[in-house]
């Protein structure tokens, strides 16, 4: 039970770095920057660095959380922030939501209970030389695809980059989660997280200058839930109770669909009243 809850303490705290994080990068709008350029300005930003706290500290717990917890889960929960981002406009700042998008939110959290419902606790294989270096690849590319994506003036291919850069976070912070905390600095893959993440928030901040925030963070989520998943499940032995295979994939089939139907109704919906300027 433990495990869950700071799955979900995770969840929240990656629901206020998105709603902070969207204001600030909204905020830079007017002047241009992309990529580590912008990152770099946001940087200066209080509002930008309380969301990038709440995006740490979520990460921390989604870290700690992947030591015993599948990946399919994990992800499925912390993708759920941005649902916990609307609720919470909804709540507390009084942003309107339409039927569509409260429908969608309880077929999102639906999801994520059966997930954790289908899911067994297991710690990751891990990874073999081979499996770093293809991160290694995976990263290198990502960072060379965000500069042609980041002069297209389009936010989608950063988006989709962005999900890519967390995916590799993901699949990394899964092999790690179990070891010494003290031996980490001296593991390559930790580095490897790190340059991830980095251009994981480098492409999230591209994408949400220029798009709205919940369909920006829906495209991430949803990349990264797929990858994540998928790799975990085939790569890092990641279990699923008894003849509940099916229950997996239809629990994931319908998070993501939660995910980027959030993301499409919200185009001009309640979380991007966070796009305004203060």
């Amino acid at each position: 039970m433990v495990d869950y809850a700071v799955l979900v303490a995770s969840a929240v705290l990656y629901a206020v770095g998105i709603v902070a994080q969207s204001v600030a990068a909204r905020r830079a709008g007017n002047r241009p920057g992309t990529g580590l350029g912008l990152l770099a300005r946001l940087a200066a930003d209080r509002l930008y660095l309380l969301g990038f706290a709440g995006q740490a500290g979520g990460f921390a717990l989604a870290f700690f959380a992947r030591a015993k917890l599948p990946l399919y889960l994990v992800q499925a929960a912390s993708s759920s922030a941005i649902g916990l981002a609307t609720a919470f406009g909804v709540v507390v700042l009084g942003w309107r939501i339409r039927g569509a998008e409260a429908a969608t939110l309880v077929l999102l959290a639906s999801g994520v209970v059966v997930l954790a419902g289908s899911s067994s606790a297991s710690v990751a294989t891990d990874l073999p030389p081979a499996g770093v270096a293809a991160l290694a690849v995976v990263v290198l590319g990502t960072g060379l695809a965000m500069i042609p994506a980041g002069r297209t003036g389009a936010f989608l291919p950063s988006a989709a980059l962005s999900g890519v850069a967390f995916a590799v976070v993901a699949v990394a912070s899964r092999t790690l989660a179990h070891r010494d905390l003290l031996a980490l600095p001296g593991n390559p893959l930790t580095w490897l997280m790190l340059a991830a993440a980095v251009l994981g928030q480098a492409a999230m901040a591209t994408a949400l200058q220029r798009g709205p925030a919940a369909t920006v963070v829906a495209t991430a989520d949803a990349t990264t839930i797929v990858l994540a998943s998928v790799t975990g499940i085939a790569v890092l032995g990641d279990h699923v109770l008894g003849g509940r295979e099916p229950w997996v994939a239809a629990g994931l089939a319908v998070v993501v669909s939660g995910v980027l139907l959030l993301g499409v109704q919200s185009r001009a919906g309640a979380l991007d009243v966070a796009r305004e300027p203060a």
